[in-house]
């Protein structure tokens, strides 16, 4: 969605300007004296691949044994799903 919006408000309300680009996606066309002036829009994402992936799964931390153990005794107390009608 794009909206048009004075620059004295983009001023005034800049960092909720930032926010709806970032986390809505949202774009604004600021004017001066009611003539365009400048674009603030979402930049585009640089492509990731499976290098990327495979080194930040590298770099982070590795959970210890107590979280894994957690994990562990919450999956065994989770209750058995009902079975599907094509299921015999």
């Amino acid at each position: 969605m794009e909206s048009h919006i004075s620059a004295t408000e983009a001023a005034r309300s800049f960092s909720e300007l930032l926010n709806r680009v970032r986390f809505r996606g949202d774009s604004f066309v600021v004017e001066r004296g009611g003539e365009a002036v400048c674009r603030i829009s979402p930049i585009a994402t640089a492509p990731r691949s499976v290098r990327d992936l495979i080194r930040l799964l590298g770099e982070t931390p590795k959970p210890d044994k107590r979280y894994l153990d957690d994990l562990e005794r919450i999956t065994r107390a989770q209750p058995k799903l009902p079975s599907g009608p094509w299921e015999s």
